[in-house]
C-alpha cells in the first residue's frame, strides 16, 4: 500500500532527476557555487530593475532616456519570466510553488509590465519586484540567518492566538475609550461620531498622535494622557509574548543546524544535512548537493 501510494505521488510529482535536478538544485539552493552565484545574479537584477522604475519615474531622466529605460525594463522582465518558468518545471509540484508565498511574489514580479501594455499607470507596481530582495538571507548564510528566521517564524505562529486576545483587548478599549471622548468632547470639539472617536483612540493609544482632532476639555485632556502612558505598555505585550515564546523553545529543544536545502514537494526551505525526509511533509529527500567552497562563502 506505502509502496503504491509512493509510485502515485511520484507520478503526479515528476520525481526530479537528470537536468531538472540540477537545474532545481542552482535555483532553489544556495549551498553550491553555481546556486550562490545564481542567487547573487538574481538580486543584482531585481536591484538595477527596481532602480530603473525608480529613475523612469523622474520626469527629467524619464524624458531623456525613455527608449532606454523601456529596453532595459523589458530586458528584465524577460529574464524574470523565463527565470518563473525553469522555477514552474524543476519542482515537483509547480501549482504548490505557484500558490506559495514566493511563488505569488515572483509573479508579480513580471506581471505589471504585462498588464502596463494595457493599463500604463500600473507600471510603477513594478517596484514589487523589491519583495524578492527577501531571498537576499539565502546568500549570507545562512545557518544564522535561516536559524533565527525559523525560530522567529514559529515563535510567531505559537503565539499567535494569545496575540489575537490581546488584539481583542485593545479593540475594545479604543471603542470604549472614543465611545467616552465622544460622549466628553462631542461634535463641537472635532469629535463628530463615534468612529471619528475611535479613530483618535487608536492613534492616540498608539502613540502616533497625528493632532488633526485633539481634546479641548479638560477631562478629555486627563482620558488622552491616561491614554498615551497606557500606550506605552500596550505596545510592549506583543513583543513580550513573542519573545517569551522564543525563548521557551530555545530552552525546549536543540536546533539541529539548517541549511538551504529545500524540499522538492512542499517547497520547505531549511533541512538539515543528514535529512532523508522532509521534516515538514515527510516526503523523501534526494541526496544532498553540498559544496564547501559555497559552504565557506
Amino acid at each position: 500500500m506505502l509502496h503504491h501510494s509512493r509510485a502515485h505521488d511520484d507520478t503526479l510529482g515528476k520525481p526530479l532527476a537528470g537536468w531538472r535536478l540540477k537545474v532545481y538544485t542552482v535555483i532553489f539552493e544556495a549551498d553550491t557555487v553555481a546556486g550562490r552565484r545564481f542567487d547573487v545574479l538574481l538580486i543584482l537584477a531585481i536591484l538595477v530593475s527596481v532602480g530603473v522604475v525608480m529613475a523612469d519615474s523622474v520626469q527629467s531622466l524619464s524624458g531623456r532616456f525613455d527608449a532606454m529605460f523601456n529596453w532595459v525594463e523589458w530586458f528584465f522582465t524577460v529574464f524574470f519570466t523565463l527565470e518563473y518558468i525553469a522555477r514552474l518545471v524543476c519542482v515537483r509540484r509547480p501549482l504548490r510553488y505557484a500558490t506559495s508565498f514566493f511563488g505569488v511574489i515572483d509573479l508579480l514580479a513580471v506581471l505589471p509590465t504585462y498588464l502596463a501594455l494595457f493599463f500604463p499607470e500600473l507600471y510603477a507596481l513594478i517596484d514589487v519586484r523589491v519583495l524578492r530582495l527577501l531571498r537576499v538571507f539565502r546568500i549570507f548564510k545562512l545557518a544564522a540567518y535561516v536559524t533565527e528566521y525559523q525560530s522567529l517564524a514559529m515563535a510567531l505562529a505559537a503565539s499567535r492566538r494569545k496575540i489575537l486576545v490581546f488584539l481583542s483587548a485593545v479593540l475594545m478599549l479604543v471603542l470604549i475609550f472614543g465611545t467616552i471622548m465622544y460622549v466628553v468632547e462631542g461634535p463641537g470639539n472635532g469629535f463628530t461620531s463615534i468612529p471619528t472617536s475611535v479613530y483618535w483612540a487608536i492613534s492616540t493609544l498608539t502613540t502616533v498622535g497625528f493632532g488633526d482632532i485633539v481634546p479641548k476639555t479638560d477631562f478629555g485632556r486627563l482620558i488622552a494622557s491616561f491614554m498615551m502612558l497606557m500606550g506605552w505598555g500596550t505596545l510592549a505585550v506583543p513583543t513580550g509574548i513573542v519573545t517569551a515564546e522564543m525563548a521557551a523553545q530555545r530552552m525546549g529543544r536543540r536546533q539541529a543546524v539548517p541549511t538551504t536545502r529545500t524540499c522538492q514537494v512542499c517547497l520547505t526551505e531549511g533541512q538539515t544535512e543528514s535529512a532523508k525526509f522532509c521534516f515538514s511533509c515527510g516526503a523523501e529527500l534526494p541526496v544532498y548537493q553540498h559544496d564547501e567552497v559555497a559552504a565557506k562563502g
